[in-house]
């Protein structure tokens, strides 16, 4: 029975994200907000860049009228009677025009229905709309000097044992160097939360993390069954950012609440971006060299089952943003939570879990099975991700008591 109600929330689930019209603003914008970027091509480690501050815009305008919570950014200054949806509405919609101006049309035809569903006044309305492009034009100009631009030299890394170089096939330098130093979102600093570093070359850890990903990671691995081989494909064919906000959607049933679902989705969302910058911090702290560099100069006929992304090995980004999803989702469901996931780039494809600790288990193993991580890199990176999770829901996002601001149609809503 227990699988059967999985499998309906599952359903319940692809609807939401697959076009239909939905019963709350917030989650229909986080859909919207997917499918731009898998129509603009949007770089995994971009999208959590892109996702923090659509989703962060969406709650400080919420909140601005709700007023229940401190502030991501913005200030609660909301004008009297203004409409919690039309905000929202408004803050997506912006910061999702500034990100995608490819996609205007599809987003000013979103934007319409949206408002046009919204049964509040029209004074609240057009209130609710000026407030959320308020707080969407002070999100985005705080991300302006974020450090995302101007880009850095090329990163090549270098050519003694354990360093990171350009990798086959394309040797390109390492991507997006800057993310290192990007100004966090609630984190002190990049480093805050840096783990210890890979293990040294001559350790027995080393040695073990070697092995397994040369036995387990290569195109021809027969020691691979044929379930690893697909989820170590399933995993890497979509971002991390887009399965886990598919789960958030899914298990929050409180379809009603606005302020709830936009307070969970930033929490989730700038956790995943802060894990972001700490991991990358560390990858080019460490600098650390990919499988299919250390065991090519052993095996120089040996090669990885998934292409190698093009920057440093350690800490695993994969891992380091599903340990910050999981965080804020333990802390909101409970660690023996049941649900299902899918990509948009295999659909089809199904993976199940009884709790969030199995879906990390099975995302670092497949990053190994993949042959572009070694187990060290997957388990501090998930280590990493979850302390950067804590530490914002200890300090983003927390309860105040505030006078409700909301116009009486969306009181109801909370």
């Amino acid at each position: 029975m227990k699988r059967i109600s999985r499998l309906l929330l599952l359903m319940g689930a692809l609807t939401a994200f697959s076009g239909a019209a939905g019963a709350n603003v917030v989650a229909d914008w986080n859909q919207i907000l997917f499918e731009a970027a898998l129509a603009g091509g949007t770089n995994p480690l971009v999208i959590t860049r892109v996702s923090a501050t659509v989703q962060a815009s969406v709650f400080d305008a919420v909140n601005g009228i709700a007023r229940r919570y401190s502030p991501i950014h913005v200030a609660p200054a909301a004008p009297k009677g203004a409409s919690r949806r039309a905000a929202a509405v408004q803050a997506a919609y912006a910061t999702l025009s500034f990100f995608y101006p490819e996609q205007q049309a599809m987003l000013d035809e979103k934007r319409s229905a949206s408002l046009a569903a919204i049964h509040t006044s029209q004074r609240a309305k057009e209130r609710g709309v000026a407030w959320g492009q308020t707080v969407a034009d002070a999100m985005l100009a705080w991300r302006s000097t974020d450090g995302f631009t101007p880009f850095p030299p090329p990163f090549l890394g270098g050519t003694d044992p354990g360093q990171w170089r350009p990798t086959m096939p394309g040797f390109f330098p390492g991507a997006l160097p800057q993310w290192a130093a990007m100004v966090p979102w609630s984190l002190e600093s990049p480093s805050q939360f840096r783990p210890a570093g890979p293990p040294a070359l001559g350790s027995a850890r080393y040695a073990s993390d070697f092995g397994e990903t040369q036995l387990m990671g290569s195109e021809t691995s027969v020691a691979r069954t044929s379930d690893q081989t697909l989820f170590s494909q399933f995993w890497a064919s979509s971002t991390a950012s887009y399965y886990w906000n598919q789960v958030a959607i899914a298990l929050d049933h409180d379809h009603q609440s606005v302020l709830k679902k936009a307070r969970l989705l930033a929490l989730l969302n700038v956790s995943m971006a802060d894990a972001a910058i700490a991991c990358w911090d560390a990858k080019y702290a460490y600098a650390f060299w990919r499988p299919v560099t250390a065991i090519g100069l052993q095996d120089p006929t040996w090669t990885p089952l998934l292409f190698t992304p093009n920057h440093p090995e350690y800490p695993s980004g994969h891992s380091s943003f599903s340990g910050a999803a999981v965080g804020v989702l333990r802390d909101r469901f409970g660690e023996h939570t049941g649900f299902s996931v899918t990509s948009d780039g295999m659909p089809g494809v199904i993976r199940s879990f009884a709790n969030f600790s199995s879906a990390v288990e099975e995302i670092k193993n497949a990053r190994i099975y993949a042959g572009i991580h070694f187990r060290s890199a997957c388990d501090d990176g998930d280590e990493t991700g979850n302390a950067v999770a804590q530490y914002v829901l200890n300090h983003t996002a927390l309860p105040v008591s505030a006078m409700d601001g909301g116009d009486a149609d969306d009181e109801l809503e909370d």
